[in-house]
């Protein structure tokens, strides 16, 4: 009996240690909430040099719920500020049926320029969804534009996700 305990005792040991060697030696490490660079941010102007409407805003709510979802409160009042320029949208034809286009890849570029409360600034050239994102429709056209919606806006999330993530895993 007091062997068995040994045996599980010296077994959860070696587990704790495994693991805690694996995730420090993969690169991962816990933040909370004091780790944060800053507590709050105020996001700015977000200009759209791309043709496609409502990017900005797009950008802008992708960014606020980030934000938040990282603990950063979003405030139109803070010393620290987050404004960017949309440079590139671009959609893509991947796949055609019939000569119909049911497959798009939708990219995003943007840069960022993030101002802290001491007065400096650091710029973030060239930010993009990481991940391919794409919209497959062979439907009539409503459907197709709000499939792009959604897609659009899945592409923003990405892109404030590599942003935010650029800021607070430095």
């Amino acid at each position: 009996m007091r062997r068995k305990h040994l045996i599980s005792g010296l077994l959860v040991l070696w587990a704790g240690l495994l693991t805690g060697l694996l995730l420090s030696g993969c690169g991962y490490s816990l933040y909370t909430h004091s780790d944060l660079p800053f507590k709050e941010i105020t996001i700015g102007t977000i200009e759209n040099k791309t043709l496609e409407p409502k990017l900005q805003d797009k950008l802008h709510a992708a960014l606020t719920e980030e934000f938040m979802k990282n603990g950063i409160m979003v405030n139109p009042n803070t010393e620290t500020k987050i404004s960017a320029v949309i440079h590139k949208f671009d959609m893509t034809v991947l796949s055609e049926k019939k000569e119909i286009t049911i497959e798009y890849r939708v990219l995003i570029n943007a840069d960022f320029i993030v101002e802290y409360k001491d007065g400096s600034k650091k710029e973030f050239r060239k930010i993009d969804s990481p991940f391919i994102v794409s919209l497959a429709s062979s439907e009539d056209l409503a459907t197709l534009l709000g499939k792009k919606d959604l897609v659009e806006e899945r592409a923003m999330r990405d892109v404030a996700m590599r942003i935010i993530g650029a800021l607070i895993y430095k």
